[in-house]
């Protein structure tokens, strides 16, 4: 195994179950339909105008919460790493000469998010694992990411919109950022 790529794992699993939790905001149906636009799903912008117009709520669609990158501006591009990734992005890896791929993502929906809920991301790395393929050795971080608002139920602390598991790939040989 390469030095990068051990110093890739000991990061790591040092950082294994530590969870960090960002404030998302307020989900809104400009955003909702923002994202239905993308995907142009005309139907969705008809019913949540509609609902909206109406003074009913308004749910996001299905993978809203998976399909938003960011829940800030963005970086801008010469803060990117050379693999297109921002440095949040990139668990463990910040000033190693590694590339990155997205390997995977597996999503569970819980209660559909409501324009009007205050949502937490809460983020962790949840594995760190050493493979070995055929351009050479490489490592796999999980990173699992659960989207909360607060409950409903006047019993609970918060209700569980989405989790998704993610597969980070990582290669050693790319440009330091």
């Amino acid at each position: 195994m390469s030095a990068t790529l051990d110093e890739v794992l000991a990061r790591a699993r040092k950082l294994i179950d530590d969870w960090e939790s960002e404030d998302c905001g307020v989900l809104a149906v400009k955003d909702f339909c923002r994202y239905a636009a993308a995907l142009n799903d005309v139907d969705y912008l008809r019913r949540a105008r509609a609902r909206e117009a109406a003074g009913e709520p308004v749910a996001a669609p299905a993978l809203f919460l998976a399909g938003t990158l960011s829940w800030q501006d963005g970086p801008a591009e010469q803060e990117l790493r050379p693999d297109g990734l921002a440095t949040r992005e990139s668990p463990c890896t910040q000033g190693l000469p590694v590339r990155q791929v997205h390997g995977g993502q597996s999503v569970r929906l819980g209660r559909a998010p409501v324009a009007g809920d205050r949502v937490t991301a809460h983020r962790a790395l949840t594995s760190a694992d050493l493979r070995q393929g055929r351009s050479g050795d490489f490592v796999l971080l999980g990173v699992r990411t659960r989207f909360t608002a607060q409950a409903d139920d006047e019993n609970e602390d918060e209700d569980e919109l989405m989790v998704m598991d993610e597969t980070i790939v990582v290669l050693d040989g790319g440009t330091a950022g």
